[in-house]
């Protein structure tokens, strides 16, 4: 609402088939950029394709490890853009991307955008905001109590994608797979607007369709004062929840790759030994089992420095959750939802607009009978739909009205 170009940009990678989501998994990811002129809409759009690019490119068996590089080496790219140009030095932009793979969800993020994962009635912020206030709690200079309260910018982030040569970035993860998990990926400009609870809230009364708009129309009817975007994910197919033998394959197979050229040199070394012995060549045959064994130890060394350093049996990349919220339907939001209505109501009137007084008040009449009933998920589910209907005619009101040709004082048309 307040931002005249929009530097928030995301993507989403899905794999094509069954043996491409075994390789690489889908992929999803939100930026948000940080830069005077058009610096921050080139980092985060130069995140958001670069990603994709370093991590097929980078993949050698280990999921954590190629996500994890492959924002490395985009970031020494946005920094070589930035230091090429006066106009972008500096630029930066956050960074969350979300893989689905056979071990789980992985994530790799900087910055303060956000990954949560909705599971039942319960919502986990997956990632940890490299802010400032959180940086301050997480080493207990500001307890949770004096944030609330505290003045300090709670927007200032003390880690991004571009500024500088080298940056940090953290891994969390693999999280095993449910029916019906939902991850939500989101820039500041929603998280900054919606509590983790009413963002939950949200997610489990309506389809992730419906949830995404009525996150982003929320956001911005409390002001809108930076730029939204949301993406939402939820696992429907068994397909995508491993086996334990199936996860326990594929945390072998992360472990890397064993060198090729060495594992041909140990089996040539071995064939050779044989047919020495057979030909009772036992010098030679020594000759060539002693240059088998040197040929598989050199290339087990180069195997397992090449790898990344696996967490330890059933742990996990990162100390995830960082917060969590039980998110049930309450009074106190439908409420809310109940204001935000009537002063779109007042916004149609003060603007001259057509609206659907009997729809309106039938919406009304449902969600208050809801109310008396306590069973606020129908009353919030009511006036979500509601305010989406509200939100698609003001878009469409404004639209036709940025359309229509000026006219002169004097011509009057019939």
């Amino acid at each position: 609402m307040r931002r005249r170009n929009n530097q928030d940009n995301h993507a989403i990678h899905l794999a094509l088939d069954e043996a491409s989501w075994r390789k690489f998994g889908h992929l999803i990811i939100v930026a948000d950029g940080m830069g005077a002129h058009a610096a921050g809409e080139l980092a985060s759009q130069l995140s958001v394709e670069l990603i994709p690019h370093h991590y097929h490119k980078l993949f050698r068996g280990a999921h954590a490890e190629a996500l994890q590089q492959s924002l490395v080496e985009t970031n020494a790219e946005i920094y070589r853009r930035g230091q090429a140009n006066p106009e972008f030095r500096s630029m930066g932009t956050t960074t969350c991307a979300l893989t689905i793979v056979p071990e789980g969800a992985l994530i790799a993020h900087v910055g303060d955008s956000r990954v949560y994962r909705m599971r039942g009635a319960q919502l986990e912020q997956l990632t940890f905001d490299h802010s400032l206030v959180w940086e301050m709690r997480a080493t207990g200079d500001l307890s949770e109590e004096a944030l609330k309260n505290s003045s300090i910018p709670k927007n200032v982030i003390t880690r991004s994608l571009g500024p500088n040569a080298s940056v940090a970035v953290d891994l969390e993860g693999p999280f095993p797979l449910r029916i019906g998990d939902k991850f939500l990926l989101c820039s500041d400009g929603l998280s900054g607007q919606l509590s983790d609870e009413e963002l939950g809230i949200i997610l489990q009364l309506v389809d992730i369709e419906t949830a995404v708009q009525a996150m982003v129309d929320l956001a911005n009817l409390r002001g809108g004062p930076d730029n939204i975007t949301v993406v939402v994910c939820e696992v429907v197919s068994a397909e995508v929840i491993g086996t334990e033998e199936s996860n326990a394959a594929v945390a072998a197979m992360a472990e890397g790759v064993f060198p090729i050229a060495f594992g041909v040199g140990t089996a040539i070394g071995l064939l050779l030994c044989v047919f020495m012995l057979l030909l009772g060549q036992f010098p030679f045959a020594l000759i060539a089992f002693g240059t088998a064994i040197a040929a598989f130890a050199t290339g087990w060394f180069k195997y397992r420095a090449s790898i990344l350093k696996q967490p330890s049996s059933g742990s996990q990349f990162g100390r995830a959750p960082y917060r969590k919220a039980q998110c049930k339907p309450n009074s106190a939001f439908a409420k809310d939802l109940a204001s935000v209505v009537t002063e779109l109501e007042a916004w149609f009137h003060e603007n001259k607009w057509p609206i659907d007084s009997k729809m309106l008040s039938s919406v009304r009449e449902q969600a208050k009978r809801a109310d008396a009933a306590r069973n606020f998920s129908e009353s919030i589910k009511c006036y979500i739909q509601v305010m989406l209907q509200m939100m698609r005619e003001a878009r469409d009101n404004q639209h036709r009205e940025s359309n229509e040709p000026e006219q002169d004082d004097d011509v009057i048309e019939y």
